[in-house]
């Protein structure tokens, strides 16, 4: 009776382990999966990272959009940051640059990386940025601020129903602790 009880034990921490490690290795994963769903539909409003040739668009005057601009520090970022701009009127096809503004609160060189993202995220695909601050990580001296642009167009393709398009930059500090 012993031995039975010894032989179920074992078998039941093998499938334990078996089923621990299946719960790491999909947690592992989960990030990448979640990117490649997120490519796929279009979800999550991921904003490319790279900027796109200025292409001429046909401007759909009979459209106005609006364009809200958010910002946001990432709780451990001492810095200041806003857009100059709160909401902007836009035709799709038009190209507009917006201006934001941060700053470094502290005494020594920092480094930080603005991350957009864009609400809805459908909308994403349409929205297209030739120039951004977000497309490299950003050097801030001591005390410095910058004034930095963000040129894009909408794609006047989108579909009728988006009367608003939210693009919001989240900065994080990126400085190497020393």
């Amino acid at each position: 009776m012993n031995e039975v009880l010894k032989q179920k034990n074992a078998k039941l921490v093998r499938k334990l382990l078996l089923i621990a490690a299946a719960m790491f290795g999909f947690g592992y994963a989960l990030v990448p999966l979640y990117d490649v769903l997120c490519d796929i539909t279009g979800l999550n409003g991921k904003v490319a990272s790279l900027a796109v040739k200025e292409v001429i668009y046909p401007v759909d005057k009979s459209r106005e959009i609006t364009v809200e601009f958010i910002t946001s520090l990432n709780e451990a970022t001492p810095m200041v940051f806003s857009a100059e701009t709160k909401k902007l009127k836009i035709h799709p096809g038009e190209y507009y640059t917006v201006n934001f503004y941060a700053e470094n609160k502290t005494d020594k060189v920092m480094k930080a990386q603005a991350i957009p993202s864009i609400s809805p995220g459908l909308a994403a695909e349409y929205f297209k940025k030739t120039e951004c601050f977000c497309f490299t990580e950003q050097t801030f001296k001591a005390r410095e601020g910058k004034t930095m642009p963000v040129r894009f167009v909408v794609n006047p393709d989108l579909p009728k129903q988006y009367k608003t398009i939210t693009l919001a930059y989240t900065f994080f500090d990126n400085t190497k602790p020393e």
